[in-house]
């Protein structure tokens, strides 16, 4: 098991109790320095509280287990995963219908392979995103696994 399904198993159910919704866990070494960056969320977003008050209770739980799950000193981050949060689980593309999204996608689906548009309907095997061509709408199917990346987007 890899370090962040490790901290996921570990944090999950603490975001839970504290009443979060655990979004992301990154574990990257910039530099010199290894990073735990843990992104939490709720229904109308999380303040600077929210992220001491998680933090703390992570930071608690991480040092007390043994065999430590992270084997390198690091810095413990968390915050908000911002406006543009990945999508990521299917609960968060559930959460996104309705919302504007940015797709990237490993294989092109009528000839491009980045859409940003309206997440119109989503189920586990494909989505409908409405994107606009100048002045008109149009819908795109396209079958979820050939997405590489998925994230809320700002239209402009």
């Amino acid at each position: 098991m890899s370090t962040v399904d490790k901290v996921r198993t570990i944090s999950e159910p603490i975001a839970e109790e504290l009443g979060y919704d655990l979004v992301d866990v990154e574990y990257v070494k910039e530099g010199k320095h290894w990073f735990l960056r843990l992104y939490i969320d709720k229904e109308n977003g999380v303040d600077l509280d929210d992220c001491a008050l998680y933090s703390e209770r992570i930071e608690e739980v991480l040092d007390t287990i043994q065999p430590d799950p992270i084997p390198h000193a690091y810095y413990l981050e968390v915050s908000s995963p911002g406006a543009e949060r990945p999508l990521k689980t299917e609960k968060d593309f559930q959460n996104a219908v309705g919302k504007y999204i940015h797709l990237t996608l490993h294989e092109a689906v009528e000839g491009e392979s980045v859409y940003e548009g309206t997440l119109k309907e989503w189920n586990t095997d494909d989505l409908v995103i409405t994107i606009k061509i100048k002045t008109r709408r149009k819908d795109i199917v396209i079958d979820t696994s050939k997405i590489a990346k998925a994230r809320l987007a700002i239209e402009f």
